[in-house]
């Protein structure tokens, strides 16, 4: 049985995700997926497992489901959703029917936000997924966000809910990191003024990467700024040639010509992503073998 959902609006970069697409960096295609992992993992398994989600971003998305029925599970940042006009709790989880409808708002803090189905997206699977690179015009719907007046079925069998405790909201404090490929040529009391100093997520900010605003000029006077380019990963905080900080997020391009000072732990990555424009945001170095022990106690 399948069912289908009409997207009445949407903001710009919603998009069908899914795990995203491994393997692939060395034909230049990066990985994508969801920008918050935990989140989209735990909607999905509020609804009920199927494959892929819709990820949505501050502007918010409203839809109908115009056939069939689902149970449908939310997580992700602080947004608001309504179904009918009636408001739910944010994260949670409820069952569709036909002609229902549902809005997702911004609420106090976050980028991202998940809704997914307890069935498969239909959508054609390229490269071994199905999740949307805007940017290499791949997966998802022919590659693009989605759009008013789009349709997208649901099909397969109905998985069962797994309702699990409300996800922690973030934790504060420095952004984690493990020092980069490059920090050796950054002078050791660069280092620390980039340990001391409070970056800012500016607007410059996509599933790509977000640019920092340098206030306190940490790198300004840098001159090596341009290396032979090398692969990178997502979370790699690469120096540009005018100085400015990015970190590399999920759409990343396959290789980069900067220099990296550091790489934000995966057990971090989520909250970054989540951070919005304005944000004032510090790191703290720690080694591998501890990165590797947060990893494993977010998923135990």
């Amino acid at each position: 049985m399948s069912a289908i959902l009409a997207i009445n609006r949407a903001g710009p970069l919603t998009t069908v995700q899914d795990d995203g697409r491994f393997g692939m960096l060395s034909h230049g295609v990066s990985a994508s997926g969801p920008m918050d992992l935990a989140a989209f993992a735990w909607a999905g398994a509020a609804a009920g497992g199927g494959r892929g989600g819709i990820e949505i971003t501050m502007a918010g998305v409203e839809l109908t489901l115009t056939s069939g029925d689902c149970h449908i599970g939310w997580a992700g940042g602080d947004f608001a959703i309504a179904i009918n006009g009636k408001r739910k709790d944010w994260p949670g989880s409820a069952r569709l029917k036909a002609g229902y409808s549902l809005a997702i708002t911004p609420g106090r803090w976050g980028n991202y936000g998940y809704l997914r189905f307890d069935r498969d997206i239909a959508v054609p699977e390229v490269m071994g997924s199905i999740a949307t690179s805007t940017r290499a015009r791949l997966g998802g719907l022919s590659g693009r966000a989605l759009q008013v007046g789009d349709l997208i079925e649901l099909t397969g069998g109905a998985g069962s809910p797994q309702l699990a405790p409300p996800p922690p909201e973030p934790a504060t404090g420095p952004i984690r990191i493990i020092w980069g490929l490059h920090a050796d040529l950054f002078a050791p009391a660069q280092r620390q003024h980039f340990l001391d100093a409070a970056f800012v997520v500016s607007r410059q900010l996509d599933r790509m990467g977000a640019r920092l605003d340098d206030k306190a000029g940490v790198f300004a006077d840098t001159t090596i700024l341009s290396l032979a380019s090398d692969a990178i990963v997502p979370g790699d905080i690469q120096i540009l040639g005018d100085g400015t900080p990015i970190v590399l997020l999920r759409d990343h391009q396959p290789t980069g010509g900067y220099p990296r000072i550091g790489t934000i732990i995966t057990a971090d990555l989520d909250r970054f992503a989540q951070l919005r424009p304005g944000t004032a945001v510090a790191f703290e170095p720690v080694t591998v073998e501890h990165a590797h022990q947060l990893l494993r106690s977010r998923r135990t």
